[in-house]
């Protein structure tokens, strides 16, 4: 594709050279340009691009995109006012519009974007649908799993990624929108079938994020000018205000009696070893008894976003069911599958709120034990690791105190302040600072009816030590320490 067709509808403040060269790919990061190049110069909060445009000139980058005027620069060059703008622009047309081609859903809020992406994708695969997903856990398109980077890529990068799924065949794709995102214009020149928006928390507020609440708020907003339907939560405080943004299609979500889409007659439940949430669901489309396979009142109100979406999408109450039922989110509530009279969970929870709502939660669904096993990141508030030990000590019947990433510091001294939050509960308490070890003696101490919780790092796939960072994931040693502990089970009943 020439420059001049890239550039065409962009506001254009001044040019230089000839624009009708060829451009074979777009970058944004000058140790990446390349002959063919266009390089697209950003200012970040860090770094500015415009220092290193002579930088991608010396690498023979076709041409420079600019905001700033570049002394000594003799490639052609276009400036515009806002250049984040404009390489979501170029970046969209490069890839010949791929939010276009398919049916585009994105899901914004401070909680519950990722959980209800992964329902809404449970639901429309469900219902026969080739989806693909994008967010903060990982990027999915059919089999390939990437795990991410941010929630929200750089909008060359997302325009890359949609234009992949196009390839690959996928008719829709779920993806999270954070409110950088779309402050920072990733997501400018998508075309989103349905926006919905899940809630409003006090978080991301900071210098390289945004200035207050309502800065944040006005950023999340933007999402329903790029979407033909919207869907609103109807029990969020915010909710008058998010509903007047709203100018085209909109649908509610919620327990509130007023929500379009609603559940009542919530009922805890477990369901093929899976501990959940039974209700009744009243849409515009259906009505009847849902499970939904994650437990948490909140996991209701995520799973009605989820229904929301693809139902305006087309799914059928049978998808809805067969999807909720079914779902996983790594690390949000996961179920490890135990073979056996008692549950292992993952969860991401890592501070002293969340997991006391995770412990909470689960407690109605244990008959026996609670047993939690978590440490705490180094390099963080020592304030964390006092409070997670006094959630653990009052709330679990046994804790396992284990390493979480240390990175630079002695992960036995984390240990010892998690020790210090605890004591004052007289909470039962093992300190394993292997975190595989960890892991493996609370599975083998667990009896009938107990539940293993493994806190901390959810999805993480990784952990931090000061000299080194090894692959690690809660879930796959959670399994093969189940795996190990079958196959001794059947070598003793050999024998």
């Amino acid at each position: 594709m020439t420059l001049t067709e890239l550039i065409n509808g962009l506001d254009i403040i001044e040019t230089s050279g000839d624009l009708s060269l060829e451009i074979d790919t777009i970058v944004y990061d000058s140790r990446k340009a390349r002959q063919g190049a266009l390089f697209v110069c950003i200012e970040g909060f860090v770094a500015d691009g415009h220092q290193y445009a002579l930088q991608a000139q010396r690498q023979a980058a076709a041409a420079v995109l600019l905001q700033k005027p570049v002394e000594n620069l003799t490639v052609p060059w276009v400036r515009v006012a806002d250049t984040r703008r404009a390489l979501a622009h170029v970046s969209d047309r490069f890839f010949n519009h791929p939010s276009g081609r398919m049916e585009l859903i994105g899901l914004t809020g401070t909680k519950g974007k990722t959980t209800s992406t992964y329902m809404t994708r449970a639901i429309l695969a469900a219902a026969g649908r080739r989806v693909g997903l994008i967010g903060t856990v990982a990027n999915i398109i059919g089999d390939t799993v990437t795990y991410a980077s941010r929630t929200t890529p750089e909008s060359y990068d997302l325009q890359a990624l949609l234009d992949d799924m196009v390839q690959q065949g996928m008719d829709s794709c779920v993806m999270e929108v954070s409110s950088q995102g779309l402050m920072l214009d990733r997501v400018h020149g998508c075309a989103y079938y349905t926006g919905a928006f899940t809630n409003l928390y006090h978080d991301h507020i900071g210098p390289r994020e945004h200035t207050d609440m309502d800065d944040y708020l006005n950023a999340k907003l933007k999402l329903f000018s790029l979407c033909r339907n919207a869907v609103l939560n109807r029990d969020i405080p915010q909710y008058a205000r998010v509903r007047a943004a709203v100018q085209g299609p909109c649908l509610t979500y919620g327990l509130s009696p007023d929500a379009d889409v609603r559940a009542a007659r919530l009922e805890k439940a477990v369901q093929d070893q899976r501990v959940g949430t039974r209700f009744d669901l009243i849409s515009p489309w259906y009505q009847g008894e849902v499970f939904v396979g994650m437990p948490g009142r909140f996991n209701v109100t995520n799973a009605l976003a989820a229904i929301a979406c693809a139902g305006l999408s087309g799914a059928s109450l049978d998808a809805v069911r067969l999807g909720l039922a079914t779902v996983a989110v790594p690390g949000r509530v996961q179920p490890i599958p135990t073979g056996g009279p008692f549950q292992v969970i993952v969860d991401y929870a890592h501070n002293a709120a969340s997991l006391e709502n995770l412990l909470e939660t689960l407690r109605d669904y244990v008959s026996g034990r609670l047993i939690v096993v978590f440490g705490n990141g180094g390099d963080r508030a020592r304030s964390r690791r006092f409070e997670m030990g006094e959630t653990a000590g009052r709330l679990a019947d046994l804790t396992v105190i284990t390493s979480d990433n240390p990175r630079t510091e002695d992960p036995d001294a984390i240990i010892r302040d998690i020790i210090t939050g605890i004591e004052p509960t007289a909470g039962r308490y093992e300190v394993v600072p292997d975190r595989a070890d960890a892991i493996g003696w609370a599975i083998r101490a667990a009896a009938p009816g107990d539940m293993v919780v493994i806190a901390g790092k959810g999805h993480e796939n990784y952990q931090i030590f000061k000299d080194r960072t090894i692959h690690f994931d809660d879930a796959e040693v959670a399994a093969a320490c189940l795996a190990a502990l079958e196959e001794e089970d059947h070598a003793a009943t050999d024998t």
